[in-house]
């Protein structure tokens, strides 16, 4: 299903956990409703960068959620978060100082580090434009640093 010009609803609930442990990531419809505003939102973001992304995480079910240790207040959970990478555009900073620097709506834009880097991006029902970086060992820090 076609949820926007450049994104499938296979490519906003694929997920590697729920495929490996036999989890159920079929969203319901308030949640589909979701993901076509976030595949709109997504859109705006292609467009901005002028590449394609490639999404890692979108909706999570609850099961799926908790398989991968997500937040219970999650965006992901509600269909409004995705996480991807541009390779094409640059390095995932790059990106979120792209997203950060544009008019592009927005509730959480985080600067994800650990093994492997990705931007999150959350449009949940707040829209605060709140952009920090994350990493483990140092959890949660306000704007897009290096930690």
């Amino acid at each position: 299903m076609r949820l926007s010009p450049h994104f499938i609803l296979a490519e906003l609930t694929r997920s590697d956990t729920a495929a490996a442990r036999g989890i159920d990531n079929t969203p319901g419809p308030a949640h589909l409703a979701n993901l076509q505003r976030l595949a709109e939102t997504l859109e705006k973001v292609r467009a901005l960068l002028g590449q394609p992304m490639l999404i890692s995480s979108g909706y999570r079910s609850p099961a799926l959620n908790r398989a991968v240790g997500g937040s219970t207040t999650s965006d992901h959970s509600n269909g409004l978060a995705a996480d991807f990478t541009s390779p094409r555009f640059g390095t995932v900073r790059q990106v979120c100082a792209a997203i950060q620097g544009s008019g592009i709506a927005f509730d959480q834009l985080i600067y994800e580090q650990g093994a492997t880097e990705w931007v999150h991006l959350g449009i949940g029902t707040r829209m605060r434009r709140q952009v920090l970086s994350w990493s483990q060992a140092r959890g949660y820090v306000p704007g897009i640093v290096k930690l």
